[in-house]
């Protein structure tokens, strides 16, 4: 039997920071009075000079509702320890930086002239690494494609909502757990890392590509 990537046990320490992360930095919006909004937030001119804010923009949440944060975090909740668990640690938080910039990415190229914040990108990278990993694991996916799709649609048609990060997130959230699962042994972690390393390669070299057109 070929024996798999070890997986994390116990809390999901993991998620729970994220978690507390996003909601430290919602109260410092406030208690700032916007500073931290304009500081962190993404706008795509800014990439070139400022392109921290690419992820950093995945960290914060509209100040207008907090129904934005709280279902957010809510699917970070539910997500979150499952994959957290079944990936480990590490992996999980490569995967979830790497949602989140893969949707920053798409904002780039699609919507170049938003502004845009919220951990959305990153939690669809989840839901597409969830459906990979059950997939892959014999699991039935018709439920999970049905949430999908709903919340892909709903940032089609609902104004202000950025279906650009929606979409990159989960592309390359689900691109990432198609690698972990293809390089489960441990005799392949090297090619895991290089091929992991590979994604956030080509994540920088489109934003270098699309910055200077």
């Amino acid at each position: 039997m070929k024996r798999s990537m070890r997986s994390s046990s116990g809390v999901p320490v993991v998620t729970y920071s994220l978690i507390g992360l996003n909601l430290l930095l919602y109260i410092a919006q406030w208690v700032s009075g916007g500073a931290v909004y304009q500081a962190l937030a993404y706008y795509p001119p800014f990439t070139a000079v400022e392109p921290w804010r690419m992820i950093t923009a995945a960290f914060l949440h509209s100040p207008a509702s907090i129904f934005h944060i709280l279902f957010n975090m809510y699917s970070l909740f539910i997500f979150g320890p499952i994959i957290e668990h079944a990936v480990g640690r590490a992996r999980f938080v490569a995967l979830y930086l790497l949602a989140a910039f893969g949707g920053s990415v798409a904002v780039l190229l699609l919507a170049p002239g938003a502004v845009v914040v919220g951990a959305s990108g990153a939690i669809f990278g989840l839901l597409g690494a969830f459906f990979v990993i059950q997939r892959r694991l014999g699991g039935n996916n018709a439920q999970l494609l049905i949430v999908i799709g709903l919340n892909l649609a709903i940032g089609f048609f609902v104004p202000g909502i950025a279906w650009q990060a929606h979409v990159g997130g989960l592309v390359v959230g689900a691109g990432v757990a198609a690698i972990y699962m293809a390089t489960r042994h441990r005799s392949k972690k090297a090619i895991q890392i290089a091929a992991v390393a590979g994604v956030a390669v080509a994540l920088i070299a489109i934003t270098v590509a699309a910055v200077t057109v």
